[in-house]
């Protein structure tokens, strides 16, 4: 389980240190940075992926990425006594990603490149990526350390190996290093951040997938756009948890129940609702039970993550629903750590009155984002690598 999520010069997140629990729910008004945090887990999540710089790339660059403040923020500007302005330097251009686990921790350096001719002269390049090992980085916990195209690995011994020397500066080396025996470490890492699942916004239109017959094969992991929704219900009901799934169905819907129905291999989905003379299929489903179900499918998955990130899950359901889906949540939760972000006011209470529940306020001042009644004293331990 993550411990600690760190995020620094990222959008308005200057400076973040977060502490995390099994079931972790962030709130906060328009505006807070909610977004950007979901962003940054993004990010972090990419470097696992061979991605991180074209996910920059995406978002506008490492320029476009970057805190737009200045480096200090001093208390005469944040009184009111001195204008908010910059001032020279103290510190190299960085945008910084990390988490803490209990067993390994992660941290990587992202900076500008040295000014040279090529054509690619404003791609970001990866100036440090360490892992050590518990939460807090010491010099004795250190397992890898990579240097721009250098990655040393410490060995049993205690002595440093060069695993490489040639290292581009836009990859990671968790996508480039794959020798189990050499650095263990690192495909650990790499395996655990890959599965890392985060889902955003299901369609639900007429033209959804979910809503489309589709063929069907054992589906461990509910796809993002929910297509294999009828296949995920399927395989939960055979070698997963059949049992909290007619639990989860009942408890949203009194009375109610689902069957997949198999067509030449093709699965599609009915509900039989209490008063109705026939079930309803997914087409004649509503927006809101719809994307209940591909929560269930999601959240009851038989091959749970790591980590599972659900973006404001809330939307189209009527708020009746969401006491319920707290209780799922709080059932998922036993067996992956899980993250929420949420406008609804509702379905957080639900999330709080869990006892494994962290509830993670932001608000933001002078343009940065940080988290309500977290304060210095409270803040989980955390240490940059230099550079």
């Amino acid at each position: 389980m993550l411990t600690t999520l760190a995020v620094a010069n990222y959008r308005t997140l200057r400076k973040l240190t977060i502490p995390l629990a099994a079931l972790n729910v962030v709130s906060g008004e328009n505006g807070s940075g909610k977004s950007n945090l979901y962003r940054a887990l993004r990010l972090l999540s990419a470097t696992a992926q061979g991605g991180v710089v074209a996910a920059l790339a995406r978002e506008g660059g490492l320029g476009s990425a970057l805190w737009a403040g200045p480096e200090t923020l001093s208390r005469a500007m944040r009184s009111g006594e001195h204008p908010v302005q910059g001032g020279p330097r103290r510190e190299p251009v960085h945008l910084r990603l990390g988490f803490a686990g209990e067993r390994v921790s992660y941290s990587i350096d992202l900076g500008l490149p040295i000014p040279s001719s090529s054509a690619f002269a404003h791609d970001p390049e990866i100036k440090r990526e360490c892992i050590w090992a518990g939460p807090v980085l010491r010099p004795a916990s250190l397992l890898v350390d990579r240097r721009g195209p250098v990655v040393k690995v410490r060995q049993p011994d205690g002595e440093w190996r060069i695993a490489t020397s040639t290292l581009a500066t836009f990859d990671s080396m968790l996508t480039e290093i794959a020798d189990p025996q050499a650095a263990p470490e690192i495909i650990a890492l790499r395996d655990q951040i890959r599965s890392w699942r985060f889902y955003d916004h299901f369609r639900t239109d007429s033209d959804a997938p979910a809503r489309q017959q589709q063929l069907g094969t054992r589906t461990v992991v509910l796809g993002n756009d929910g297509r294999d929704l009828g296949a995920a219900l399927q395989t939960i009901r055979e070698i997963g948890d059949e049992e909290a799934l007619n639990q989860a169905v009942s408890d949203a819907f009194p009375g109610a129940s689902i069957r997949i129905v198999g067509n030449d291999g093709r699965f599609s989905i009915e509900m039989s609702q209490q008063g109705l003379l026939r079930p309803l299929s997914s087409a004649e489903l509503s927006d809101g039970t719809l994307r209940y179900l591909l929560w269930i499918a999601a959240l009851l998955t038989p091959r749970p993550p790591e980590l599972m990130v659900l973006n404001e899950p809330e939307t189209s359901l009527h708020p009746d629903l969401l006491p319920a889906l707290g209780r799922l949540m709080a059932t998922a939760a036993r067996r992956t750590q899980l993250w929420v972000v949420s406008h609804s006011t509702r379905l957080i209470s639900a999330l709080e009155e869990q006892p494994q529940c962290t509830s993670i306020v932001l608000t933001k001042s002078f343009g940065e984002t940080s988290v309500a009644g977290l304060g210095e004293l409270e803040k989980p331990a955390w240490r940059w690598p230099e550079r």
